[in-house]
């Protein structure tokens, strides 16, 4: 499931809640990053969501229903979690990753329909549906990403498409107008939280601050934080 949130107000912040069933997953959370590392048995442990030392956020909610466009094509495209995984770590940057997707080069996994909402420390937000299209925003006033395709909107009815998840965040948003702050955000973050499929992990990143707050299993009197250090 999932609910990916960028905000640009007095603030510039980024939210995310994790979603998940029957996955093994970790924080991992230094000066460099605060990545959501996810375990796969052949890979070992592979940072898929988070923020790393240059202030680029990444998130990757599943796209419902499964669009067939998202499979490879050809041997030359490279996959979404490659993509995602290959900017946290530094392998590539924000310009280099907005590139890749704007000439269609990303796919999803066989037989699932990933998509990407990225921010730059700027605040500009890529957002990448493979086998449908990718948006630049250039600093919007807010971008919300749940489950169901942003090119298809409500069109395609699923029980998991989170478009009342969207609805709710994007009037609490509204209402806060240009003083949301990171403890704001959070708090929608946990009205938008999930029990069928359990939100593990919600976590905001404050741009100004270079601040990443998180909880986990639902436990938001309970945040963690980590500053980041960020790199030139």
């Amino acid at each position: 499931m999932c609910t990916s949130i960028v905000y640009n107000g007095r603030n510039s912040l980024v939210g995310l809640n994790l979603d998940i069933l029957d996955m093994q997953y970790r924080v991992s959370a230094c000066s460099k990053h605060v990545w959501i590392e996810i375990w796969n048995e052949k890979e070992g442990w592979l940072p898929l969501f988070g923020v790393n030392e240059f202030g680029d956020f990444v998130h990757m909610p599943t796209c419902w229903p499964f669009d067939a466009r998202s499979n490879p094509s050809n041997p030359y495209q490279e996959n979404i979690l490659q993509m995602d995984m290959d900017l946290l770590s530094g392998k590539k940057n924000f310009a280099q990753t907005k590139a890749l997707a704007e000439l269609k080069k990303i796919c999803s996994m066989p037989g699932i329909t990933y998509q990407a909402q990225i921010a730059d420390h700027n605040g500009n937000v890529l957002q990448v549906v493979p086998g449908q299209g990718t948006e630049y925003l250039e600093r919007p006033k807010h971008a919300i990403m749940t489950n169901f395709s942003l090119y298809k909107g409500s069109q395609e009815k699923h029980s998991w498409m989170g478009m009342d998840r969207y609805l709710k965040a994007e009037k609490m948003i509204e209402d806060a107008g240009e003083e949301l702050d990171a403890l704001g955000l959070m708090d929608i973050l946990k009205e938008v939280s999930q029990t069928l499929c359990p939100t593990v992990v919600s976590m905001v990143y404050d741009h100004a601050d270079n601040i990443v707050i998180w909880c986990e299993d639902r436990m938001y009197d309970s945040l963690s934080s980590q500053k980041i250090i960020l790199s030139e």
